[in-house]
């Protein structure tokens, strides 16, 4: 190089190479490109899983002391709620055996007296478990879907529950499924009755398309009904059986130009989300099992007694041997004297009405008594007239 020229190049160690705006341009169009791959023909999908496979032993290393600090604060958490669900399952259990107990004696005393009063005994319904498999099709209708039909034993008009309380009645069976109407559907209505008070009435379903409820009609708007009384059904309709809660009263509005109450009511029983239900027999459909009289040991004794004295008295009438009663001979006596032919009976008329009419005169008449004509020449009179 000539001594007077001037090199204008740069050195080797700041050659930058692309511009700036060639390299993101080319990165972009790179990543646009492995986007399109991976989304339309997996391109990328074997490197993402090789890549995954090597790096897992690093994520699960890196993920360690996270999962044992948030597994420690876990474990506490769960062994306080474990303790707490504990205790309240134990002060469940007691106030179940205490009532457990307290029905066993009521079963006890209720059948005694029905036996006293020789009532029907009480059956206990029997029931079958179902699932919810969907709700009707109908938009118009408050209905769901069971897996129990016909070849299960379902029948129509059986009464269905849940763990809370009435859910509806079986109105549609087919061979494998049937149909429940909900108690909140306008077409259902169930006698209840008022477990506070004891008056009777019908719910019918007042589902719309906001709320799904139930009303108590036919109430007068002076009935004795608050809010929040229980009603359970009554068991007069011979469908249901008695006891079991139907709904909650919600609000009562009374109105001066009505003479009755409306009054608006709540379901017990979970209609809108049921997921197991329970199938019952209706009670009309049950036979009564009436429990067999226990025979008494001594009135069967004293029974059989009476029966062998009557007999040994029967046999023993038409004997000859027998002795006659003290008043035969009497009798007998008397037979005799009344076929004698003779002044004996000419002789008793005369005795017997000299006796009966000085007697009956005195006690009829005393102060007539010294006028009367004399006994001896009254005796005379009857003997002389012919009759």
């Amino acid at each position: 190089m000539p001594l007077g020229t001037l090199d204008r190049t740069a050195p080797p160690l700041f050659n930058q190479g692309p511009s700036a705006l060639s390299k993101l341009i080319f990165f972009s169009a790179l990543a646009l490109f492995l986007m399109v791959a991976d989304g339309r023909f997996h391109l990328v999908q074997p490197i993402r899983s090789v890549i995954g496979t090597v790096l897992y032993p690093a994520q699960w290393l890196a993920l360690k002391p996270v999962q044992m600090v948030l597994g420690g604060s876990k474990y506490f958490d769960d062994l306080q709620t474990a303790q707490g669900n504990e205790a309240q399952a134990r002060k469940a259990l007691a106030s179940q055996a205490e009532r457990a107990s307290q029905a066993d004696a009521m079963a006890q005393d209720n059948a005694r007296l029905r036996g006293l009063l020789e009532l029907r005994q009480t059956t206990i319904t029997p029931g079958r478990a179902a699932e919810v498999l969907y709700d009707a099709a109908d938009p118009y209708s408050r209905k769901v879907v069971i897996d129990q039909g016909q070849t299960h034993g379902i029948t129509p008009g059986s009464p269905v529950i849940d763990a809370d309380g009435v859910l509806g009645q079986v109105t549609l069976v087919q061979a494998f499924t049937s149909e429940v109407t909900l108690v909140i559907d306008r077409d259902l209505s169930i006698p209840v009755q008022n477990t506070r008070t004891g008056a009777r009435s019908v719910a019918f379903g007042d589902a719309t398309a906001h709320s799904a409820g139930m009303e108590l009609r036919f109430m007068g708007a002076n009935a004795d009904l608050r809010e929040g009384d229980l009603l359970a059904t009554s068991g007069v309709d011979g469908v249901y059986p008695a006891g079991i809660p139907v709904a909650k009263i919600d609000r009562i509005e009374r109105r001066a130009d009505s003479a009755f109450a409306r009054i608006y009511c709540v379901p017990i029983a979970t209609v809108s989300g049921a997921r197991y239900v329970l199938v019952l027999a209706p009670v009309g459909e049950q036979v009564p099992r009436i429990a067999p009289a226990t025979p008494d040991p001594a009135a069967a004794k004293k029974k059989d007694k009476d029966a062998k004295a009557k007999a040994d008295a029967k046999n023993n009438k038409g004997k000859p041997g027998d002795k006659a009663p003290a008043d035969k001979p009497a009798d007998k006596a008397a037979e005799a004297s009344a076929q004698k032919p003779g002044a004996a009976q000419p002789a008793a008329k005369p005795a017997e009405s000299s006796a009966q009419k000085p007697a009956a005169q005195p006690a009829a008449k005393p102060a007539a008594a010294p006028v009367s004509r004399p006994p001896a020449a009254a005796a005379p009179k009857p003997e002389g007239r012919t009759p």
